[in-house]
């Protein structure tokens, strides 16, 4: 589909400057971004920037077909029309701009708070969870509260269910209590703690954090990475897949009480990360990844010693995870369980393995391709159903296609500098937006940045795949039985820390 022409345009990593990007009204915002979604575009981030007594909104919308982005902007005052009856993966955007910049989304079917954020005028801040709660109403309906404190070690989080007997009619999710001021913290920067602050978004996607932000700072800034470091972060990248994707695989088995496959994936996910560390010498990849290329660079030893890894822990993983695929038992648990349909997906705005478990793609490394990835692809993984087997089915496929990925890339890694500067990064670009996807273990991940006169951050907006995925986690739970709540939470495995930025 053609936007508009008064729509720029660009490409993931890219950066534009914002005299550049027409200034609609906001009628035509709307109508642009409800024809656009109507299409097969998705809303990748929709965001406020307070500008004296007005609002400047801004949507970036992402095509798969063609891998452009798209960029929207509009100036309101005190209000702007609802799109998310229409246009359902807005609706927590809106919610959004209505905490953080004091502006009412008229027509909002449930507005209320994300964050419990200090209110932007009165200053005011609500109690964290203390709002009006969704119920169904009925003789036989019944409550089930879990959180925000678990019994385990865990961040808070409330649900609250709406029962029939055992079947679940809705589950709503309430989050904020740990609301970190991560994008507060960086404008104004970067400051010398940015970087770090970018490793810690979602401490389990550091690598896939770290990469967006690079991008950010590296179109800001008109460098270029050399193509040993984007190897290196692919393979840093693939490598964060791994573990995490094995980690869940065990989980789902030992959310069933099927032990044999918990237990090797429990301790095969330990070796994923212990290769990370080979790397840089952090389990999780922090420190590796820096604007303009990588910090770390491995020496012959370290990728001979990465190959032996990668062939052992394959033929380990494969005759575990086959163990969950030839039990009948396993498998009568997973299949038709929180099953989302492909239409809800897209409507919801659902990224990564949840969506290609209901037969979408969605993939940025092939979409919307970034670094190593413009050069060498990687089959994307999907699955029909869109049921537990189905999310557990794409990570066990996307964890062979990231370990061909890794073996190919060690074998052939390219020579040369691994960064393409020693020193401090050049001043950014005054005046601009910039936008970067990567794809995360969890799916897309967003991060838009604008700079004032000076070259600093005068708003850094980060979307993490939790920020979508929750929702639908709400819709895999309806007409399940609360039973299944653990099961269909785990093949799901969403970021507190990544939605409460």
């Amino acid at each position: 589909m053609n936007l508009s022409a008064s729509v720029k345009t660009l490409h993931n990593g890219g950066a534009i400057h914002l005299a550049d990007i027409p200034l609609l009204n906001v009628d035509d915002l709307c109508e642009t971004i409800l024809e656009a979604t109507d299409h097969g575009w998705r809303v990748a981030s929709y965001f406020g920037v307070p500008e004296g007594d007005e609002v400047t909104l801004y949507a970036v919308l992402g095509y798969r077909e063609e891998g452009i982005i798209a960029l929207l902007r509009s100036r309101v005052r005190e209000s702007f029309p609802s799109l998310a009856t229409l246009a359902p993966q807005l609706q927590l955007f809106e919610r959004e701009i209505w905490e953080q910049c004091g502006i009412t989304p008229e027509g909002h079917p449930w507005l209320k708070p994300l964050r419990f954020l200090p209110h932007p005028r009165t200053g005011k801040r609500p109690l964290p969870g203390a709002m009006e709660q969704y119920r169904v109403e009925g003789n036989e309906i019944h409550e089930v509260a879990v959180g925000p404190v678990h019994a385990g070690i865990i961040e808070p989080g409330h649900f609250r269910f709406q029962c029939h007997g055992e079947e679940i009619f809705h589950l709503e999710l309430s989050l904020g209590y740990q609301h970190r001021g991560i994008e507060a913290g960086v404008v104004g920067g970067p400051h010398p703690a940015t970087l770090s602050r970018m490793e810690t978004v979602a401490g389990d996607s550091t690598v896939g954090h770290t990469q967006a932000h690079c991008m950010i700072m590296e179109s800001l800034a008109g460098r270029r990475v050399p193509e040993r470091g984007e190897a290196l972060r692919g393979i840093a990248l693939e490598l964060e897949r791994l573990a995490n994707h094995t980690g869940d695989l065990g989980a789902i088995a030992g959310d069933v009480g099927y032990l044999p496959t918990a237990s090797f994936c429990g301790r095969i996910r330990g070796d994923f990360l212990n290769m990370t560390a080979l790397l840089c010498g952090s389990r999780f990849g922090r420190g590796l990844l820096c604007p303009g290329g990588t910090n770390f660079d491995p020496g012959e030893r370290q990728q001979g010693d990465l190959l032996l890894r990668v062939a052992s822990v394959r033929k380990e993983l494969t005759d575990a995870v086959n163990l969950l695929w030839s039990t009948p038992s396993v498998m009568a648990r997973l299949e038709k369980c929180g099953a989302v349909s492909l239409g809800d997906a897209h409507e919801l705005g659902l990224v990564g393995p949840v969506l290609r478990g209901c037969g979408g793609g969605g993939d940025v490394r092939q979409e919307h391709p970034f670094g190593i990835y413009r050069k060498k692809k990687i089959p994307v993984a999907t699955a029909i159903g869109g049921d537990v087997h189905a999310r557990a089915m794409v990570r066990w496929l996307e964890i062979e296609y990231s370990l061909n990925f890794i073996r190919e890339l060690l074998e052939q890694l390219p020579g040369g500098a691994t960064r393409s500067h020693p020193h401090a990064v050049s001043p950014l670009a005054p005046e601009t937006l910039a936008v970067a996807f990567t794809e995360g273990w969890r799916g897309r991940i967003c991060h838009v940045a604008l700079t004032d006169l000076q070259g600093r951050f005068r708003k850094y907006k980060i979307t993490d795949p939790s920020f979508f995925n929750w929702s639908g986690l709400a819709r895999a739970l309806r007409n399940q039985q609360i039973s299944d709540f653990p099961l269909c939470n785990k093949s799901f495995n969403l970021s507190y820390c990544g939605f409460d930025l």
